[in-house]
C-alpha cells in the first residue's frame, strides 16, 4: 500500500485510475464473450437498443469496479477478498433475475429484488439486447447511475481518507 500513497495523485486521479482500468477490462471480457457468441449463434448478433446496451455495460463495469476497489482497500489478505466475491457479489447478482424473471418469484421476493441495484443493471442490459425488461430502463439507469454514484462516493472518502491505507 505504501506504493499508492507515495504516488503524486489524488484520491480522484487514484480512483479514476483504479476504476477506468477495471472498466476497460470488463469491456474487453464482455467482447470477446460477445464474439464468442455471435460466432456460435450469429442470430444473437443484433441487440434491440445497442446505446442501452453499452450504456449499461459501462455503469455496470464501473460498479463492479468500484466494489473491487472498496473490497481492496478494507482487504487484509486475499481470502477476504474472495470472502467479499462469495458473500456480496455472487449473492445480490445470483438474486438479481439474471436467469429469470422476477415476476416468476412469489410477490415478498419480488419486492426484495426491487432493493437490489444489480437487478437493475441486468435488467437494463436484458434490455439493450432483447428489449424485454420487468422495469422501465429510464428507471433502471436512474437507480443504476445513483448506485455508481454512492459507491464512488465511498471510495473517494477511504482513498481520501486513506483508511487501511496509512497505519
Amino acid at each position: 500500500m505504501i506504493f499508492v500513497l507515495l504516488t503524486p495523485l489524488s484520491p480522484l486521479e487514484l480512483f479514476a485510475a483504479y476504476v477506468v482500468a477495471a472498466v476497460i477490462r470488463g469491456l474487453i471480457v464482455g467482447a470477446g464473450v460477445l464474439l464468442v457468441t455471435v460466432l456460435l449463434f450469429p442470430s444473437l448478433a443484433a441487440a434491440s437498443h445497442p446505446l442501452w446496451a453499452i450504456g449499461f455495460a459501462l455503469l455496470g463495469s464501473a460498479i463492479l469496479g468500484t466494489l473491487g476497489l472498496i473490497a481492496g482497500i478494507a482487504a487484509d489478505k486475499f481470502d477476504q477478498l474472495a470472502a467479499f466475491q462469495n458473500f456480496i457479489i455472487v449473492p445480490l447478482t445470483f438474486l438479481s433475475g439474471v436467469f429469470y424473471s422476477i415476476h416468476t418469484l412469489p410477490p415478498f421476493w419480488q419486492t426484495l429484488s426491487h432493493f437490489n441495484p444489480f437487478f437493475y443493471m441486468i435488467d437494463g442490459f436484458r434490455y439493450g439486447f432483447f428489449g424485454l425488461s420487468d422495469v422501465s430502463p429510464i428507471v433502471s439507469v436512474a437507480i443504476v447511475a445513483a448506485s455508481a454514484a454512492a459507491l464512488a462516493a465511498i471510495a473517494l472518502a477511504l482513498l481520501a481518507r486513506g483508511w487501511k491505507l496509512r497505519h
